[in-house]
């Protein structure tokens, strides 16, 4: 059973920093896109960044270009998002997700995590 589980969200201040882990387990990923979306109050959930986890091709979003850095640790099995520079508009539920296929176009990836709830206060 294909099991991704989130850690590390919180609150902060903006201009501050989160690293957000995503533990995976249950199958292999090596030919898999692993990456983040998020969902503020009131909002669609929205793709924030992917990776695939064999070349470590990264996509991010425009609105955390700059900011955030997806990784990953292929002996751990884990994904990461590191954020810095936080806005209070990075406010959201962050999801981990895992697909054969790139993620900002999937509406449905096959597999997401329960989400991680990041607060940045102004």
């Amino acid at each position: 059973q294909v099991q991704l589980v989130e850690s590390g969200g919180g609150l902060v201040q903006a201009g501050g920093s989160l690293r957000l882990s995503c533990a995976a387990s249950g199958r292999t990923f090596s030919r898999y896109v692993m990456g983040w979306f998020r969902q503020a109050p009131g909002k669609e959930r929205e793709f924030v960044a992917d990776i695939s986890w064999s070349s470590g091709r990264t996509d991010y979003a425009d609105s955390v270009k700059g900011r955030f850095t997806i990784s990953r640790d292929n002996a751990k099995n884990t994904l990461y998002l590191q954020m810095n520079s936080l806005k209070p508009e990075d406010t959201a539920v962050y999801y981990c997700a895992a697909d054969p296929s790139y993620l900002r176009y999937k509406n449905r990836p096959a597999y997401w995590g329960q989400g991680t709830q990041v607060t940045v206060s102004s």
